[in-house]
């Protein structure tokens, strides 16, 4: 892979990662309420249905996905309807505040396993990053090469530059939390991230299939 096709996709793969969208709002949320440790897990899970996208992309599974109005059809509806039912969860989750001094205690913390999953189908029911992965990576792969060894350099950068982004993300809102110790607080900002989780997940309904397709 040349230099200049790999610095190309370097600051494709940066706007792509920085532009708002579920896994940044789930990295707010889940910093905000359980802290940057803590959302280390839910940011892997991200990657991991990052990863997961790329592969179908890179197998051609992905342009099928196009190609077929009821498979994309199927994948937009489930993505949606999962990103809706995180919202509702996150607006309706119960806040505890036993011990001021414990942030941790703020909410009712899913387990390590639950954070992992919910990062994970949130990027893997993604259409809008299945339309990514199909339009703008066969931009980047030469057809005179092996074609595993690129996309291991364009999905180890791509993780690597959503890591620290969704991190920042997490770090930021982290930093909020000494503000957000009133329970009244939190429930508002449960049903911030819930709201904005639910329209998300309400937008990708109107999410079409490329034309060329």
């Amino acid at each position: 892979m040349l230099l200049t096709t790999w610095l190309t996709f370097f600051f494709a793969a940066c706007l792509i990662a920085i532009s708002p969208g579920s896994g940044a709002v789930l990295s707010m949320s889940h910093g905000l309420s359980y802290g940057v440790k803590k959302t280390s897990t839910t940011i892997a899970g991200l990657q991991v249905g990052l990863l997961l996208i790329l592969a179908i992309a890179g197998a051609g599974v992905g342009s099928i996905l196009m190609a077929s109005e009821i498979a994309f059809n199927v994948i937009k509806t489930v993505g949606a309807l999962y990103l809706i039912y995180l919202g509702i969860s996150q607006w309706r989750a119960k806040v505890d505040v036993p011990h001021d001094e414990m942030v941790a205690a703020n909410l009712v913390m899913p387990d390590w396993r639950k954070r992992f999953l919910i990062g994970f189908l949130t990027n893997a029911t993604n259409p809008k990053g299945i339309i990514f992965m199909v339009a703008v990576l066969p931009q980047f792969i030469s057809h005179d090469a092996p074609l595993l060894p690129q996309l291991l350099i364009l999905g180890v950068t791509m993780c690597l530059i959503d890591l620290v982004v969704m991190h920042s993300y997490a770090l930021a809102a982290s930093s909020m939390q000494r503000f957000f110790r009133d329970p009244r607080l939190l429930k508002k900002q449960n049903r911030f991230f819930g709201g904005v989780l639910m329209a998300i997940g309400t937008a990708l309904f109107f999410v079409k299939r490329s034309p060329s397709a």
